[in-house]
């Protein structure tokens, strides 16, 4: 159990680092990281959602990690945040797909990384209930 929390805090760490970076990017500069079309979502650049679901989830998750939750209860808030993350990314990556732009400076664009990540971040949420239910 301690390896699949391990690995789902680096994940979510390294999510909340990168989508931290697209954000302060867009605030201090205006514009977005590696020279990238901004998405966006509400009138809201989209990497600041992304942040907040990380955010959201690495709080969780070190909450559990200092025994201030239960651990299935914040496996639990990682999974439901990770699967709006999918779907919220993926949404952007299928516009990327029809308008052909989903590559980037970076091999793939933004919203795939962080779309790779959810899916990441959701797959070793569901075994880790799985484990810990067990």
């Amino acid at each position: 159990m301690r390896t699949w929390f391990a690995v789902l805090l680096v994940l979510i760490a390294a999510g909340l680092i990168f989508s931290g970076y697209l954000s302060a990017t867009k605030l201090v500069s205006g514009s977005c990281a590696f020279n990238e079309p901004c998405p966006y979502f509400l009138g809201y650049p989209a990497c600041w959602y992304g942040f907040a679901f990380y955010f959201a989830m690495f709080v969780a998750t070190l909450l559990a990690r200092f025994r201030r939750v239960r651990l299935v209860s914040a496996l639990r808030v990682d999974a439901v945040i990770s699967l709006i993350g999918i779907v919220f990314a993926g949404s952007f990556v299928v516009g990327e797909l029809s308008r052909s732009a989903v590559t980037g400076m970076l091999g793939l664009s933004t919203c795939t990384y962080g779309l790779i990540f959810y899916v990441a971040i959701f797959a070793v949420a569901l075994m880790a209930l799985g484990k810990a239910r067990t």
